[in-house]
C-alpha cells in the first residue's frame, strides 16, 4: 500500500479532482485527506495556531504511520474558507508549502507541492519543494 497526503479545502467539490490526481501523479494507492475551510490560507497566514497545529499533527500521522511519500496542499476557485482570487490563492499556496517545508524539515525525502483546482475541477500544480 502507498499513500501521499493532500491538505485540502472540505469543500466537497474538489475532494475527488484532487485525490485523482494526485494518485497519478506520485502513482499511489491512496490519498490521506487533511480538510479544513480554505487550508492554504490557513497555513499561509498562520492566525489560528491551534489550526495549524492540528493539520501538522495529522501531517505527522500520514507521513509516519502511512508512509506518505508525498503532501499536496490546494486551493481552489469559489472558496468559501478562502474566498480570495487566484492570483491571491496561488501566493497563499507557495507560501504554505513553503512554511510546511520549513516546519517538517525531517520530511525532506517526502515531495510537497502546491495545487489549484479551478471552477471545472481541473487540477493544475502550481509550486513544489523537495
Amino acid at each position: 500500500m502507498s499513500f501521499c497526503t493532500a491538505i485540502n479545502c472540505m469543500d466537497g467539490r474538489v475532494q475527488l479532482p484532487v485525490t485523482t490526481f494526485l494518485k497519478q501523479r506520485f502513482g499511489v494507492d491512496y490519498v490521506d485527506m487533511i480538510t479544513e475551510p480554505g487550508p492554504n490560507r490557513v497555513l499561509a497566514k498562520q492566525t489560528s495556531l491551534s489550526l495549524v497545529e492540528s493539520i501538522l499533527a495529522r501531517v505527522r500521522i500520514s507521513v509516519e504511520k502511512h508512509g506518505s511519500t508525498a503532501v499536496a496542499i490546494a486551493g481552489h476557485h469559489d472558496c468559501a474558507g478562502n474566498p480570495a482570487d487566484e492570483a491571491a490563492q496561488t501566493a497563499d499556496t507557495l507560501a504554505a508549502v513553503k512554511y510546511i517545508r520549513e516546519r517538517c524539515t525531517r520530511y525532506g525525502d517526502v515531495a510537497l507541492i502546491g495545487l489549484w483546482v479551478d471552477g471545472d475541477g481541473t487540477v493544475s500544480e502550481i509550486g513544489a519543494a523537495g
